[in-house]
Parts: C-alpha cells; sequence; structure tokens
C-alpha cells in the first residue's frame, strides 16, 4: 500500500517527517544493447538576462492580518540582490495575505517547520463530525517567492483555502535558500519539503480497517508528525482553494527511513479545487502526487524528478491535459506511476486519471516508461512517449488482472486501460507486467485504441514541441470522455508556435521553455 508523504514538525530546526512511497514490486530489467535514434541535443537554455537592477531588503517585513505576524530572520543575498527574510506562523488562524513586493524593497516568505492554513476542520461537509471549520484563507500574491527550510512545508487543512493565484508575467515560485544565494545547480534538488493540499473528497485504503472505503468515515492521514493532517470525507465537490502559475523548485526533501516528500502533493481534494499552470522543478521525489479526491489541472510541467513524474493513488479520479514531463539525464524512475498493487485494490472509488495532450520524455534506463497497475482505470488520449534512454526503456507495462478486466459498473470499472492518439518512440514499446499480463496483452489494449502507433521517428523541437511528424498525426477529440478537454486539435503537448508554456515555467539544462522567468537556478527581477 502506498502512503501520502509524511509531514514533519521541525522544532530548532531539527526536522520530523515521515513519507511514503510506492510498494515497489521489483521486476525484471530488458537487458540488452538497444540502439535508438536520439533527437537533436536539448537547446541551451535562454540565459536569464542581466538584470537592469537588484533586489534590496525591505526594512521591515509586511503586514499579515494573522495576530502571530511575521518573524523577521534578518537578511539573505544573492546573485539577484538582498531580501529580508520573513518567517511565516507556524499556523494561520486568520485569514492572511502575502503581499508582493517590488525589488527596491525586497521580501522573501521563509517556511520553517511545518506550516499550517486553519486548523482540520474534519472530514463531513456539514460538520457532523464535531469539528468546525476555520475557513481560514491564505492569498499569495502574483510574484510573491517563498523558502523552505529544510523538510519544511506549507500545509493547507480541510476546511480552509490556499488562493496562490500567479500570473504568467508574474508567476509564484516556491524555492529554497539555496536557490536565493545562488547556489543550486540544474541538478540540485532536495532542499525543502513542499506544498501538501488536504480536502474532504472521497478517497480508499481507509486508516480504519473498519471505515468503508469513499464514505466520511474513510480517512488517511499526512503520517508521522505529533498531531497529524488527515484528508478524505464525503464531499466531492470540496474546494480547497486554487493554485496557478506556480512554479515548486528543490522540493522533496529525503528522510528517516526513505521517507520523501514531494513539490505537490493533495489529498482528497474535491472538484471545487483549481488547479491550472504548475511545475515541479528538480523534486527530490515524485514530481506531483495525487491521493484521492478529484484533481483536474490544465498546464502542468514536471522536470527532473528523481521518483516518479506523475504519482496517482487512492482513488483518485484526475483529469490533466497539456502535461510535460522530462526526467534529467538517468535520474527518476517511471513518467507514470498508477496505483500500487495490495490486497485493496478493489476499493471504491477506483482510480481513474484521464491525460490529453502531453509528453513524456524518458532518460533513465529503467523498467518502464509508464506502469500502469492496482486495478486502476487509466486513459491517454493525444500523447507522444519518447524514451530517450542509452539502453532503450520499454514504453508500456501493465500489472494485474484487475487492471485489464472488463468494465464492471458495480466495482466503478471502466474497463480495460484505453489509448486514442499515443504515439510511442521507443526501441521496445512494450515489456511483461506482474500477474500474468505479457507484453503481448497490453500491446492488444493499446492496439485497440485508435490512431495509435509505435513507429513514431520523433522531430521534437525544444524537447516538447511538435516537429513535421507529430504535426502528422491524427488527433482525438476527447471531449466526449470529460467536459474538462480542450478539443486541442493536436497531439502532444505543444506545437511549434504554442505559447501555452511561456511565462510561468523556468529553464534548465533539461529543458528550455524560453520567454518566461529566466533559469531555474536564479530569481526573476521586478523593478519598481
Amino acid at each position: 500500500m502506498k502512503h501520502i508523504k509524511k509531514s514533519l514538525i521541525l522544532t530548532c530546526g531539527l526536522a520530523i517527517l515521515t513519507g511514503c512511497g510506492a510498494d515497489e514490486i521489483s521486476s525484471p530489467g530488458t537487458g540488452g544493447n538497444i540502439t535508438i535514434n536520439n533527437p537533436a541535443p536539448t537547446p541551451t537554455p535562454t540565459p536569464t538576462p542581466t538584470p537592469t537592477t537588484t533586489a534590496t531588503a525591505a526594512a521591515d517585513c509586511p503586514f499579515i492580518a494573522d495576530p502571530q505576524g511575521l518573524t523577521d530572520r534578518g537578511t539573505i543575498s544573492g546573485p539577484t540582490g538582498s531580501y529580508r527574510l520573513c518567517q511565516l506562523p507556524a499556523r494561520f488562524d486568520r485569514s492572511s495575505q502575502l503581499q508582493f513586493t517590488t525589488a527596491d524593497a525586497a521580501v522573501i516568505y521563509l517556511i520553517d517547520g511545518q506550516v499550517d492554513v486553519g486548523s482540520d476542520g474534519g472530514p463531513a461537509a456539514d460538520n457532523s463530525d464535531g469539528l468546525t471549520d476555520t475557513n481560514v484563507v491564505l492569498t499569495i500574491e502574483p510574484g510573491v517567492t517563498l523558502a523552505g527550510l529544510d523538510a519544511s512545508y506549507l500545509n493547507v487543512n480541510r476546511g480552509n483555502e490556499i488562493q496562490a493565484n500567479g500570473t504568467t508575467a508574474r508567476p509564484i515560485i516556491f524555492t529554497s535558500q539555496q536557490n536565493i544565494r545562488g547556489e543550486n545547480t540544474d541538478n540540485s534538488s532536495g532542499d525543502w519539503g513542499g506544498l501538501i493540499i488536504n480536502g474532504r473528497a472521497p478517497i480508499t485504503d481507509c486508516l480504519s480497517n473498519t471505515a468503508t472505503p469513499g464514505s466520511v468515515d474513510c480517512e488517511r492521514e499526512v503520517e508521522g508528525t505529533t498531531t497529524p493532517p488527515r484528508y478524505g470525507g464525503n464531499d466531492d465537490s470540496d474546494g480547497s482553494g486554487s493554485v496557478r502559475n506556480v512554479q515548486l523548485r528543490y522540493s522533496g526533501t529525503v528522510l528517516a527511513n526513505g521517507d520523501e516528500l514531494q513539490a505537490l502533493t493533495t489529498g482528497g481534494v474535491g472538484s471545487g479545487t483549481t488547479f491550472e499552470n504548475i511545475m515541479s522543478f528538480n523534486s527530490a521525489d515524485d514530481g506531483v502526487e495525487f491521493f484521492g479526491g478529484t484533481v483536474n489541472i490544465k498546464g502542468l510541467v514536471v522536470v527532473g524528478a528523481e521518483d516518479d513524474s506523475i504519482d496517482t493513488d487512492t482513488g483518485v479520479k484526475a483529469t490533466l491535459q497539456y502535461v510535460v514531463a522530462v526526467q534529467r539525464a538517468d535520474i527518476g524512475d517511471t513518467i507514470i506511476e498508477a496505483d500500487s498493487n495490495n490486497t485493496l485494490v478493489d476499493d471504491t472509488p477506483r482510480q481513474n486519471t484521464l491525460i490529453s495532450n502531453a509528453t513524456f520524455i524518458q532518460r533513465k534506463n529503467d523498467d518502464q516508461v509508464i506502469r500502469i497497475r492496482g486495478g486502476t482505470d487509466y486513459s491517454l488520449f493525444n500523447t507522444i512517449v519518447f524514451d530517450n534512454s542509452s539502453n532503450g526503456t520499454p514504453c508500456l507495462r501493465i500489472d494485474l488482472p484487475e487492471t485489464v478486466r472488463a468494465a464492471n459498473a458495480g466495482l466503478d470499472d471502466v474497463g480495460p486501460p484505453r489509448f486514442e492518439s499515443v504515439a510511442l518512440d521507443c526501441a521496445t514499446a512494450f515489456r511483461d507486467g506482474s500477474g500474468g499480463i505479457t507484453a503481448a496483452q497490453t500491446q492488444a489494449i493499446f492496439e485497440s485504441g485508435t490512431n495509435n502507433t509505435t513507429a513514431l521517428i520523433n522531430t521534437l523541437t525544444m524537447t516538447y514541441k511538435n516537429g513535421a511528424n507529430e504535426d502528422a498525426l491524427v488527433a482525438f477529440d476527447p471531449t466526449s470522455i470529460s467536459s474538462f478537454f480542450d478539443n486541442a486539435g493536436f497531439v502532444g503537448a505543444a506545437q511549434a508556435a504554442d505559447t501555452r508554456f511561456d511565462g510561468w515555467t523556468c529553464d534548465s539544462s533539461t529543458i528550455s521553455f524560453g520567454n518566461n522567468s529566466g533559469n531555474c537556478t536564479s530569481l526573476p527581477i521586478y523593478a519598481p
């Protein structure tokens, strides 16, 4: 069973956080040397422009409405100037706003330890559980930069909200002190914890073995803290706020016993939560991981994750469009890991993840690029998968008979994984999975969809933008599957002239988006 990455409370700089990872099942490698057609080298990232000004630290920390206020931790300096370091309270008990400041009065907001937004309102939307929502809203203005210490993280409790709505011109950046001081490289990772958002939408794999999966009694813990936050409940439409145009850099601190925390973790968030244009850069664990609930995202970039790029669990209903996931050379595990193989594979709600318009770039020799298992339902539409590892990593693996069986409404099961307009550029397209699922079975499922191919010779430019061969692929209209999708009319994450990923991203030697906030190793400067 997989568990949400364990949380921590830091006291006097000491971290105690546990996390979760997949209950991995060892599997044989493919073996042998395989020659693949490599693309043109990744272009050198657009350099960060020489700033016309440098930041000068504010004289004081800004005002916030919470009575604890901000704690002045002095100044911090780096290549882009000096900043006033203003520590967030351990818990926001009153709705507060983190103000944007320009370069002449620059502020970095410090996350030190576990920082909670409100107190837990419990699993019941009507508060019949005896807990009352604190209804705290943390608003983060466009252009704000927050920095985490060590394994620190920001935790949004049930019955509260985060409103972190950056713009393409001024994304919100969660990063580390090392990044501010100019100490990071394109291979740095694990400097701080990450962002956790909890809600009260249904989940599975209940904490209590007497609870019914998907019911108000089914909760899970963000484990490892003195008073562990919980997620899950009975409100599909629960809202935990809005996160738009946000970068999460250098997160995922490795903790005791191999536990880690990834850039973005959601637990039981409901459909009332908005996610758009989110970038995870160099997480020491997964790029993003979604536990139960309903997660809808347009615009997702995962660069350089050291475990899985996109990990989904415990009954999540996820719909993702315009997705780029790319590994660093010889770093990472799978691009997609869907659920765990355990005794709870038939708990409901059953995971059902839908992804359209994605480009996945694998750069590590490994067991597979995509692993679908645990009885999950999964669909890929208009997706390009390219293995650029040196020895050839198979594109697709499916595990367990429960994952490929026919649809069964009583089991909340929509049938085998579905592929429509999916193009694979891998030396080995399919591999055997566990539970007796053969490469031939996986191939048959793949070929049962329309306009799928294993013969793509990619002509991608800037690593992720379509070239002539991608433009020639026939697209699938996913709007009949989910009204959340656009009918983009093309396969892959972006066409050559697409500016969808401009502005809110940052560049590295792994992938360059251009026309954005600059290099991920630096900070943008906003003139007065």
